[in-house]
């Protein structure tokens, strides 16, 4: 069953938009497990079902796959804008599991994205290793956020933005602005290695899928963060092959992480 469209956030004090995949049949006795899929900067709750083959991944899975809006918020709680990080990992978890009989156990919930959404999903993931199990990124963006950020406040300086721009999009500034306030204030949770410090001393780690296209603009940030999860003792696995950023390539990915992750 595909299910499309909007929910009332407490959190976010205005509706949002939804789009979720179920399981044709109900299971026998036990819940369903839990995939958030998380979609990137330019993206809506609707993309993973519109661009790649997730109902025919998605089969015999036992899973129902969740997929909230967040807009470009690169899920976070904004200094100019909406709390999009505790929705996404508070709210609606509360909200899912009251409409579809979904578990609660971090062994049966997982976070999948890409782009933006592979940043959100290593975020939540390394913020709340209590409630996540297991995490697929791909080609993610930002993961070395103060490095992005002292970059921008020097081009911002300069007057000169355009090398930021050809990288991340011309709005992409103006949304870290919004993020983090006009001075740009580095802030530890939103960095996703000091998260990762953070878990790799506490009791549970979610195990990692990770995969980077070649000629992918974030491919070197990519391998390096995997590294760095590996060097920090998480069940981590990379992988490359050719592709760019975009969604033939996060089909790809797609497939690779639910045959492992699941």
């Amino acid at each position: 069953m595909i299910l499309r469209g909007h929910v009332f956030s407490q959190t976010l004090e205005m509706e949002t938009g939804i789009t979720v995949l179920t399981p044709g049949a109900a299971p026998a006795s036990d819940a369903y497990r839990v995939i958030y899929l998380l979609h990137g900067l330019c993206g809506r709750s609707g993309d993973w079902l519109d661009y790649t083959m997730l109902p025919a991944y998605a089969e015999g899975s036992n899973a129902v796959f969740v997929m909230p809006e967040v807009a470009r918020s690169f899920y976070t709680d904004m200094q100019y804008g909406q709390r999009f990080f505790t929705y996404v990992t508070e709210e609606l978890p509360g909200i899912c599991r009251n409409v579809f009989r979904i578990a609660s156990e971090r062994e049966n919930t997982a976070v999948i994205g890409a782009s933006m959404g592979g940043y959100g999903a290593l975020k939540c993931a390394l913020s709340k290793p209590e409630q996540y199990g297991a995490c697929g990124a791909f080609s993610s963006a930002c993961l070395y956020l103060k490095e992005t950020l002292a970059v921008q406040r020097a081009a911002q300086e300069r007057g000169d933005l355009s090398a930021l721009q050809q990288r991340f999009g011309m709005q992409t500034p103006t949304d870290f602005q919004a993020m983090f306030g006009e001075d740009l204030d580095w802030r530890p949770d939103c960095e996703p290695l000091e998260l990762a410090k953070k878990a790799a001393k506490g009791l549970y780690r979610p195990k990692f899928y990770l995969a980077c296209g070649d000629k992918d603009l974030f491919r070197q940030d990519n391998l390096r963060f995997c590294c760095d999860l590996r060097q920090l003792g998480f069940d981590s696995m990379y992988e490359e092959w050719n592709g760019v950023h975009d969604w033939t390539f996060f089909n790809r990915a797609l497939k690779k992480a639910l045959d492992r992750l699941l």
